[in-house]
């Protein structure tokens, strides 16, 4: 299935598929109706130390990336992982990531993104 990335601010669309939220923190100003959304996984946020860590600096980003996947990996968020992993198993459409990041770049979907990309 294929995986995209989408911010939860920009509309809702027909070809997003499965809309999943992968911030830890409920987006600011959206309602849950708005959101439009399938799944809110929560969990697979990065931790708060992290999160705040790292600011959303580009500079930090390759450094939060190796960190967040060594919590994906070991800590609290492998379940749901392992959750997402299956989802995109289960369905034969697309699968949206979504966050609410401003940086399209440099966030926890993308790296999320990379780790279901290679399954």
């Amino acid at each position: 299935m294929p995986v995209n990335l989408k911010r939860i601010y920009d509309e809702a669309d027909q070809t997003d598929g499965v809309r999943v939220l992968v911030d830890r923190v409920w987006p600011r100003g959206l309602s849950k109706e708005d959101a439009q959304l399938n799944h809110w996984f929560k969990e697979i946020g990065p931790s708060n130390d992290l999160r705040k860590w790292f600011g959303h600096d580009p500079d930090k980003y390759e450094e939060f990336k190796q960190k967040y996947k060594q919590e994906l990996e070991e800590g609290d968020q492998q379940e749901a992982l392992q959750k997402l992993k299956d989802l995109t198993k289960e369905h034969d459409k697309n699968l949206t990531l979504l966050f609410s990041a401003k940086d399209k770049e440099h966030n926890q979907a993308r790296v999320l993104k990379e780790i279901l990309d290679r399954q």
